[in-house]
Parts: C-alpha cells; structure tokens; sequence
C-alpha cells in the first residue's frame, strides 16, 4: 500500500487539469474563429456528427451530473464556496478540467479542517491501473491533437 499524501494528490489534480485544458481547448480552438455564439452552436451541432460523438457527450453529460450532484453534496457538507461555478465552468471550459480543480479545493478544505496530511492509500496494483488509464489518455489525447 501507497500513502498518498494532499500536497501529492492537488499535484496530480493538477497535471490532469493540466493535460486536460490542452487535450480539450487544442481541439476546442478550431471553432474560435467563429465569434463566441457561433463556436457554441457549431460545437454542439458537431456533437451530433456520428454515433460514437453522440454517445460519448450523452455518456458526459451523465457523469457530469453524477459528479454534480456529489460535488454540490460534498461543498455543502464542507462549507465550501462556489461550488455551482465549478459546474458553470466544466459547461464553458470542460468538467475534465474543473472537477480536478474542484478536487484541489476539497483537499484543501479537508486539509484545513483536520489538520491532516493524509489524502489516501492506494494499492501497488491500483497504481498501476491508473498508470496504465492514463497512458491511454495521453496516447489518445496526442492523437486528438494531431488530427
């Protein structure tokens, strides 16, 4: 088993906020030549291009709302601020780019609260799952990026 500390789980948070700004908006800024009402209306009609761009903004859109209704859930059980800009946010910029900083923040409140540098205890195999899901990331984000 792994202790994770916070300083090292806001760090990976982070670096996938990170990664996911540039995965996202390297894609994203083909459309900005459009004005900023025009960009929307293309994204989203291209949302709608085949089925597996159908499916994976429906299978989005459920996880957001999941993820939603426990961040909102787990900003008031912390008294944590903003927590509906977050999702006004991952609506603007992308959820995979707020919810990890909406992660940040919890561990930071939870930080402040008890005191503790404790953030959690991995396994060695869970490691290298999440080693493994993020290489596919990556790859496909490159590829992405490269289209």
């Amino acid at each position: 088993m792994v202790n994770l500390s916070r300083q090292v789980l806001c760090l990976v948070y982070a670096v996938i906020a990170g990664l996911a700004l540039v995965g996202t908006w390297g894609n994203n800024i083909q459309y900005l030549n459009l004005g900023f009402v025009g960009a929307n209306l293309r994204f989203w009609q291209d949302t709608f291009a085949n089925p597996a761009s159908r499916s994976i903004t429906v299978d989005l859109f459920f996880l957001m709302l999941a993820a939603t209704v426990w961040m909102l859930l787990e900003a008031r059980k912390l008294s944590m601020k903003g927590a509906w800009l977050y999702v006004l946010f991952a609506m603007l910029i992308a959820v995979s780019v707020t919810f990890p900083i909406f992660m940040i923040h919890r561990e930071r409140t939870l930080a402040s609260r008890d005191g503790s540098a404790q953030g959690g205890t991995l396994s060695t195999w869970d490691l290298i799952g999440l080693g493994a899901l993020a290489l596919v990331m990556l790859v496909y984000t490159l590829q992405s990026l490269h289209r």
